[in-house]
């Protein structure tokens, strides 16, 4: 499999409707040149899935500001005014989901699991129209896991291969991400012939 494409070769995975994993935490990891690249192009209607709603100009909520997007499912969108403007508005469906809750629906994805059973958000509006399951007398929502057409990684240092690894915090959600997605595509900040196979953390 070809593992360094092109510009356009990247814009050409992209549709309207599509839904895209970003990584990143506010713009900490995430990968500036691929949404700068997704907003070269014509796409809309797109669901976003992400820790947040990055900042009105900065990581995803630039694509937010374009109006690119229809659907935002991340843990908060507090330093994105945007956010909450446009879903006052009308303009955009915002579901927030517990960040720890988030990454693990994520995770199930990636490895093929039936979702998640966790304690939060049992007796809150969290809980409308989830499945609750008992295990040794405790009350569980079951989450459901969470994949995309495409994940976008960013804070990565790759290899000839495609292997990669992270910049300490930049790492946050980005290798979670990698595993539930169609197609991955990461902007890698520096490249080296080779990894230490033992400091790879997301595999070609």
């Amino acid at each position: 499999m070809k593992k360094v494409i092109s510009k356009k070769e990247f814009q050409d995975l992209l549709f309207d409707g599509m839904s895209i994993m970003i990584g990143g935490f506010l713009t900490n990891g995430t990968p500036e040149r691929l949404i700068d690249a997704v907003l070269e192009t014509s796409v809309h209607h797109l669901t976003i899935i992400a820790n947040d709603g990055g900042y009105e100009q900065g990581g995803i909520g630039k694509l937010i500001s374009d109006k690119r997007v229809d659907h935002l499912i991340a843990s908060h969108i507090g330093t994105n005014p945007s956010c909450g403007r446009l879903m006052q508005e009308g303009k955009l469906k915002v579901t927030l989901v517990p960040q720890g809750t988030l990454i693990e629906q994520i995770r199930a994805a990636g490895a093929g699991l039936g979702g998640v059973l966790t304690p939060t958000g049992i007796h809150t509006i969290v809980q409308d129209n989830k499945l609750v399951i008992t295990v040794q007398g405790k009350d569980y929502l079951l989450e459901e896991p969470i994949h995309a057409d495409l994940a976008l990684i960013g804070g990565c240092i790759a290899d000839k291969y495609g292997n990669l690894t992270y910049r300490m915090s930049q790492r946050n959600f980005n290798p979670i991400i990698a595993l539930a997605a169609s197609n991955v595509v990461a902007s890698p900040e520096a490249f080296v012939d080779t990894h230490d196979p033992e400091c790879v953390i997301t595999p070609h």
